[in-house]
């Protein structure tokens, strides 16, 4: 039995994330701030599906299944000494890092939420590093990065597992072979924060032999997985507002209840996407192939496949007849682009992911007309601003209306 602490285990994919873990038999602990849910407070939604408070949630898990889940209430960005002291009572063989704030429109409302996702961020992850250090565990860190690391330029170059192979010229023109970090590019304050763990990473591994796994996710699509089926207490959070919901989501949202299918812009943004269930797969997967120490941080695209965003509006009208609605894009982005991603370690480690075409869109349909009467039409419309001179992602009041 492994003993694995899930921070931010409360969240969208951190809550699955834990269940899977336990399911296969290890012990874990959850550590979590409770901040997601104190955001839906500040912008007045909440999630579509209902989420049972934390208590409830570990009890549902046991009752179901026989497993326990435990669970410390810590701010790992401002509370160092209680990190450390769990750390050190607990000492993990690893150590799952989900605790940041997640949303890139969030982290771009104004000075405010620029502040708090680089506070939230960068000290939750250097808390973590060292304290780890501090007290000299070899714990195997795998850390939820993002594919947004490296921007959207739409050069059609295929973006590696992490690292970039070059030859630097030197004075007497010999060359010198090097493996560095991929450029980053990174397209909002939260995708900055992301980029600024890769260098604290690629440190603390070099310094210290720290084992670092970070997994270079996709846009998820989907809220249930195997485990989160089995209860209703259990079950995932479903984000579909303008700051946290997921572009695939959100239109899956809009169509139930009517409201036309916002695209930003052309809709010729490509994104990478993966489904939850195989998220929570891939996070395992990861947790049982840890690099050695001493290596480099060991860096995976964790994605199943790539779509242009009015490609997703096209299919979800396909299946389910909503009207598609181009509106004015409130990020700052390259019109179009295009998206090739590598997945091969993944792949050869047995992972056969969900693909659109599986038609598994029909659950996330059917969870979304159970809850309908939940949802917030105020709350769909997305209005964090990259730059003044940017829109609401707002829909005219003529095509609205004709809906």
């Amino acid at each position: 039995m492994t003993k694995i602490i899930v921070l931010g285990g409360d969240g969208f994919c951190g809550w699955p994330t834990a269940l899977l873990l336990s399911s296969e038999g290890h012990d874990v602990l959850i550590v979590d701030n409770l901040s997601r849910r104190r955001i839906d407070g500040e912008l007045g939604v909440q999630s579509l599906t209902p989420i049972a408070d934390m208590p409830e949630r570990i009890a549902a898990w046991e009752r179901v299944t026989g497993k326990t889940l435990g669970f410390a209430n810590i701010d790992i960005a401002h509370d160092y000494d209680a990190l450390r002291d769990l750390l050190a009572a607990e000492r993990p063989q690893t150590v799952v890092h989900f605790a940041e704030q997640r949303a890139a429109p969030y982290s771009m409302r104004d000075a405010g939420h620029k502040r708090y996702t680089v506070d939230n961020n960068i000290n939750g992850t250097h808390n973590l590093l060292a304290a780890l250090v501090e007290l000299d565990l070899d714990t195997h860190l795998v850390h939820l990065g993002t594919m947004g690391v490296y921007g959207y330029d739409g050069d059609g170059l295929e973006l590696p597992e992490g690292y970039l192979d070059v030859s630097v010229a030197g004075p007497d023109g010999t060359s010198y072979p090097r493996s560095i970090l991929y450029p980053t590019q990174p397209g909002s304050v939260y995708h900055l924060t992301k980029s600024l763990d890769q260098l604290l990473f690629q440190f603390y591994a070099r310094n210290d032999g720290m084992r670092i796994t970070d997994l270079h996710q996709g846009i998820v699509w989907g809220t249930q997985t195997e485990q989160t089926r089995l209860d209703p207490a259990l079950i995932n959070r479903f984000d579909y507002d303008g700051d946290y919901g997921t572009v695939l989501n959100r239109f899956l949202m809009q169509a139930v209840v009517g409201h036309p299918l916002t695209v930003h812009g052309t809709g010729g943004q490509t994104r990478a996407f993966i489904n939850i269930q195989d998220t929570v797969r891939c996070v395992s997967l990861a947790v049982a192939n840890p690099p050695a120490r001493g290596d480099r941080v060991r860096i995976l695209n964790q994605v199943a496949e790539t779509h242009q965003v009015r490609g997703l509006a096209e299919l979800v009208a396909e299946v389910t007849g909503a009207e598609v609605a181009f509106v004015d894009n409130p990020r700052k982005e390259a019109v179009e682009n295009t998206l090739s991603v590598s997945n091969a370690t993944f792949r050869s480690l047995g992972l056969e992911p969900i693909l659109l075409r599986d038609a598994l869109l029909a659950e996330t349909l059917e969870i979304v007309d159970r809850y309908k009467d939940r949802y917030d039409a105020e709350a769909i419309p997305a209005k964090s601003l990259w730059t003044k001179n940017t829109r609401p992602g707002v829909v005219k009041k003529k095509i609205a209306d004709a809906a």
